[in-house]
């Protein structure tokens, strides 16, 4: 029974381990032009379908109540969208003078560009008993900013390939992303009671619709005998992503408890997640945008699907730790008045 329930629990991380060994086992299906046609099949219908998920299950009415907390979304969307990946592209430089492999070193590029997610973040902040609203807010608002601003940091940070015109980008951006988006929040104004009341999967709809991404990147990587992944790169990739998911969590905890800072325990709980978590949700569609035609975009991927489960785990570990910390200076602050 405890093996059952870890699989349930966890699919989604075993989906993608399955999910790769299938592209490595037997890449022809995944392939463009194999019998899925990932072309249409993956670039149009499974994006779109995972945008008009996530416009379905944003809950925007509810973030009218933390709309006014101005500072604290400064603060998680300035730090997740433009100092994050600052200092990754600085940290790069130093990096690019290793022997790690340089394409999984953009991948930790494309990793700074992501924004919030929706879920994971949410949460783990209603999990230590943070500041929940705070916490939806970021998560849906860096949804939609990042439908803008991932694109822009990605092609400003890492090009693209240069058989896709910016324009083409941009386009295919708009059809598949913004339109689904905006079509599934219409919707939910009418299916609103309805999505209330059966309380669909859409988290597991995404992720699934997410495996079928996953599946055909892999196909194209396996199928092409000149890319090789190195082993020692991607335990070194492993841990720097820890360490920069530790130090920008202790760097957040360190600016929102500041005694200036005007920020409850409750709101750096939010903080906490929500400016060091990043999409894989948002991100692999996009980045099955913007880098379409580059050979080595599987490996520009890989940095994305290990920082998920890193932040999950990272996460769930650290929640015992936060709730109390939070709980004392909740219980101090009331002392003190």
């Amino acid at each position: 029974m405890g093996l059952l329930a870890t699989v349930r629990r966890e699919w989604f991380i075993i989906g993608i381990v399955l999910v790769i060994l299938s592209a490595k086992v037997e890449p022809r299906f995944g392939v463009k032009a194999g019998p899925l046609k990932p072309e249409v099949s993956v670039a149009y219908v499974a994006v779109s379908l995972i945008f008009f998920n996530s416009g379905l299950s944003l809950k925007t009415e509810e973030l009218t109540s933390a709309l006014l907390h101005v500072r604290l979304h400064v603060f998680v969307q300035s730090f997740t969208l433009v100092f994050f990946p600052l200092v990754v592209w600085l940290l790069l430089r130093v990096l690019a003078l290793t022997a790690i492999d340089p394409w999984l070193l953009r991948g930790l590029q494309t990793v700074s560009c992501m924004p919030p997610p929706v879920s994971s973040a949410v949460i783990l902040t209603k999990a230590v008993g943070g500041n929940e609203a705070a916490a939806i807010f970021n998560s849906a608002f860096g949804s939609f900013l990042g439908i803008i601003v991932t694109p822009v940091l990605l092609l400003l940070f890492l090009g693209s390939s240069s058989s896709v015109p910016f324009s083409s980008i941009f386009l295919q951006l708009f059809m598949t992303v913004v339109v689904p988006l905006i079509l599934g929040q219409v919707c939910r104004k009418f299916l609103r009671d309805f999505l209330e009341r059966r309380k669909p999967p859409f988290g597991a709809i995404s992720s699934a619709v997410l495996l079928l991404i996953i599946y055909t990147t892999f196909c194209d990587t396996f199928s092409n005998r000149h890319i090789q992944l190195d082993a020692t790169s991607l335990l070194l990739v492993v841990l720097i992503i820890f360490c920069i998911q530790i130090s920008f969590m202790s760097l957040t905890f360190t600016l929102s408890t500041r005694s200036d800072s005007g920020f409850s325990p409750a709101d750096t709980v939010a903080i906490l997640f929500c400016s060091t978590h990043k999409s894989l949700t948002l991100g692999v569609p996009m980045l099955k945008i913007v880098f379409e035609g580059y050979e080595h975009l599987s490996l520009i991927s890989v940095p994305l699907l290990i920082y998920h489960p890193a932040q999950i785990l990272l996460g769930s570990v650290l929640v015992p730790t936060i709730r109390r910390w939070m709980t004392s200076r909740q219980m101090s602050s009331v002392l003190l008045r």
